[in-house]
């Protein structure tokens, strides 16, 4: 176990190193000079060349390399030219909500998609699994903003049940549980959507397959009960795909937030790329891109690892 994690501790020094020297393009490459980019139209020559002094970009593109690495490595992502502040701070500020929102979209999909995809196996071709067949095909079709605002105008507008928009924080004094849940009610169900109709589709798959083996016969043969049957033999031996689709979801989470944010007003990481990009903020650009490829490949570990838990019959 010990040896497996060190070799993918280090397999991910070159994938991060990559990810590293395509974030730090992304401003160099961009056409044009950068410094006039993020001077503005009106800057004056004076200005233009003050901010190529201060981004290193009168030097060589190795030398810029280096000293943007070693300040990366240290925790300095830069400053934001727009907001003045360091690009850490504003992540470091943005970040509960967006974890708020994706984790709780996480929890909820899984929560539902998980007992559905199992119950439409068991089940297979009723009512159930035909309802759960269309309901995916609409998850997956409809768009994320159509599905929020058609939410915000059934719960909002029409029934005046949940807020429309903005994001209470629990760290706030003025904020309790309940206020926190009703603006988080509507990203939730308007992200999880997507999620519940891609698990509840594999769970049905991985767990229809695992009650065709022989070892489920054979237990059914020695008078367990059904339940049994499916929490202990069937939905175990069929984990590792849901486990993987789980996984998946969560890293695609990255581009499901930035429109639930945008969408609900939510002052996250999603919001803050929105309007990086709109303003060509480009340190926080490559600070948030940077970010969310680490936050993906720690993803990807942790879904590995976890085979070894749920199937003792791997070894790496």
């Amino acid at each position: 176990m010990l040896k497996f994690l060190s070799q993918r501790l280090l397999a991910l020094i070159p994938v991060l190193g990559i990810v590293a020297v395509i974030v730090f393009l992304l401003l160099r490459l961009t056409p044009g000079d950068p410094a006039a980019l993020i001077a503005g139209s009106s800057a004056t020559s004076d200005d233009i060349a003050r901010i190529r002094e201060q981004l290193g970009l009168n030097q060589s593109l190795l030398s810029q390399f280096g000293i943007w690495i070693s300040r990366v490595l240290q925790g300095d992502l830069g400053y934001s030219f727009y907001l003045n502040k360091s690009v850490a701070s504003l992540i470091k500020s943005r970040l509960e909500p967006t974890l708020a929102l994706a984790l709780g979209t996480i929890v909820l999909a899984v929560a539902i998609a998980v007992p559905l995809g199992t119950l439409a196996a068991w089940r297979m071709g009723g009512w159930l699994d035909r309802v759960l067949s269309g309901v995916s095909v609409a998850g997956f079709s409809i768009p994320v903003f159509v599905t929020g605002y058609a939410l915000i105008y059934l719960f909002s507008i029409k029934l005046q049940w949940l807020p429309v928009q903005g994001y209470k924080r629990l760290t706030d004094v003025d904020t309790t549980v309940w206020m926190w849940l009703r603006h988080m009610i509507l990203p939730w169900l308007t992200l999880g959507t997507i999620y519940v109709a891609l698990i509840a589709r594999v769970t049905r798959a991985s767990v229809s397959e695992a009650l065709s083996e022989d070892f489920i016969r054979t237990a059914r043969a020695k008078g367990l009960r059904e339940s049994a049957v499916l929490m202990r033999h069937a939905l175990p031996n069929a984990a590792i795909p849901i486990v993987t689709v789980i996984g998946i979801g969560a890293a695609l989470l990255i581009g499901g937030v930035v429109v639930t944010e945008t969408v609900y007003a939510i002052p996250g990481l999603g919001s803050l790329t929105v309007d990086a990009v709109l303003n060509r903020d480009f340190p926080v650009i490559q600070g948030l891109v940077l970010f969310f490829s680490v936050l993906y490949v720690l993803i990807n570990l942790a879904v590995d690892l976890s085979y070894l838990w749920l199937d003792p019959r791997i070894r790496y």
